[in-house]
């Protein structure tokens, strides 16, 4: 459990944001996606942009807010690197990423599947909000760990992909399936740390 808890809080996130920094600094929108996203992408720069970029700032800051001696010994750095999650990596990562569904590869399945991704981000993050505000921790705790779940899709939805092309499934098909399961099954294993008070 330490190891996939170091994997997936640590490594796999650093990772993914690092990559998407240096994807989308050294080369231009669509550069590195598949062929057919590419003209999207391009067209639609800016809300790529504000995606990938809130994205890896949640995607970096996550690990730290579920880190207990943070919290006990700062609680002010901790406060502020919430509000640089919720405010700038959330809200801002979540709102391009929601633009962003209504133009997705795959039809309407990726396209509802990216959407809800994102109201289900939004979501999340405004009652984790809410429960601090109004001082109920525990609530704020386990709102945010369904949050950060929804977080590492973008770890899982990279997971997915290269999986699906070395099991020899068409780009065209993958997608529209990746769209769900890169987040779905993370609600489901977030509900399970919550059960079990794996989360801290």
């Amino acid at each position: 459990m330490r190891i996939l808890k170091v994997l997936f809080l640590c490594i796999l996130p650093f990772g993914v944001a690092g990559y998407a920094v240096v994807a989308y600094t050294l080369f231009p929108a669509g550069a590195l996606v598949h062929p057919d996203m590419a003209a999207t992408f391009q067209a639609n720069w800016l809300g790529i942009y504000l995606h990938v970029f809130g994205a890896a700032l949640a995607l970096v800051l996550g690990p730290f807010q579920f880190a207990t001696n943070l919290r006990a010994l700062h609680p002010r750095v901790h406060r502020w690197m919430g509000r640089a999650y919720l405010g700038i990596g959330v809200l801002i990562g979540g709102g391009a990423g929601l633009y962003m569904a209504v133009l997705a590869f795959g039809g309407i399945v990726s396209k509802v599947g990216f959407a809800c991704l994102a109201i289900g981000w939004l979501y999340t993050g405004l009652r984790a909000l809410v429960a601090i505000r109004r001082g109920t921790i525990a609530a704020h705790q386990r709102w945010m760990v369904r949050n950060y779940g929804l977080t590492l899709a973008a770890v899982t939805l990279r997971l997915y992909l290269p999986l699906s092309g070395i099991a020899g499934i068409p780009f065209e098909a993958a997608y529209p399936a990746i769209a769900w399961l890169c987040w779905v099954p993370n609600l489901f294993v977030a509900e399970w740390l919550l059960k079990r008070h794996l989360y801290v």
